[in-house]
């Protein structure tokens, strides 16, 4: 694969620039007198090969617009999901790819996660419209070269497509070691549920299906004082005052992984 940068390079007499090669060489003579048709070796930049991923064509045509308007970058191809993306970009040949998050048919991330495992010398750049921890660090995992919000300046995104496809990590080294220090130690959950007994899980997963102290007693062959006693426990651990909010924490708990195992490509 050609990567972006200088190369020798001669055109013949008469023949025009290739689109990838945004130079010309100068036609002279080899001698004083006689035709000048003999072409000049020179260094001529070649440039640097994107594909896009965005499941809204408006998106890709004004990316494609703003990259194309340097004359160092030449978008290659594009695609809107999950399964064209890994049909074109073997032979398109990028060197950088920007891949939207959410897509369809599944996550950039899956298509970083293919495209680094399968052509590591192209680099992958996340852009998304959404701030996401999790998807933060699954882009990471992934071997994303960064994570870039849609909202980016168009001369910050240009540059930022150079740098990755120079080899250089647009991410924060204060983020990457966070995301080694959640290896290090497990996923990251919620310190008020960690604070929660195998016991109040259960009496919490109960009141988040709505059931009542009889239901739970029931299910939990215990006495309903007893119940009770779990579930102030358990209110009082997650700082919150009524059953309602309890579940509420819950929920909001089991969709957030729900949304980080959908963005990882890892959830059925």
């Amino acid at each position: 694969m050609e990567r972006y940068g200088t190369k020798r390079h001669c055109i013949p007499t008469g023949a025009a620039p290739d689109r990838e090669l945004h130079a010309t060489c100068q036609y002279t003579g080899d001698f004083a007198e006689g035709p000048r048709t003999s072409p000049r070796w020179q260094d001529v930049r070649v440039a640097m090969r994107v594909f896009l991923l965005d499941d809204h064509e408006v998106v890709r045509s004004g990316l494609r617009a703003l990259l194309e308007a340097s004359d160092d970058v030449l978008v290659v191809g594009e695609a809107g999901t999950v399964a064209e993306a890994l049909a074109r970009i073997p032979p398109t040949r990028p060197d950088v790819a920007v891949l939207d998050v959410r897509l369809p048919d599944g996550s950039g991330i899956e298509v970083c996660r293919e495209i680094r495992s399968r052509w590591p010398e192209v680099a992958c750049v996340m852009l998304t419209s959404y701030a996401d921890d999790e998807a933060l660090f699954a882009a990471i995992m992934a071997g994303a070269a960064g994570y870039l919000l849609k909202r980016v300046g168009g001369t910050d995104l240009v540059d930022a497509v150079r740098r990755a496809g120079s080899g250089q990590s647009l991410l924060d080294p204060s983020l990457v070691e966070i995301v080694l220090q959640r290896l290090r130690s497990g996923p990251n959950e919620d310190r008020r549920l960690a604070s929660l007994t195998p016991q109040e899980r259960r009496i919490l997963e109960l009141i988040t299906e709505g059931k009542t102290n009889r239901q739970i007693a029931d299910a939990m062959i215990l006495a309903e004082k007893t119940v009770k006693n779990y579930i102030s426990n358990v209110l009082a651990k997650l700082g919150v005052e009524r059953r309602t909010q309890a579940a509420t924490f819950a929920a909001r708990i089991e969709e957030r992984a729900a949304q980080a195992s959908r963005i990882d490509g890892t959830g059925t």
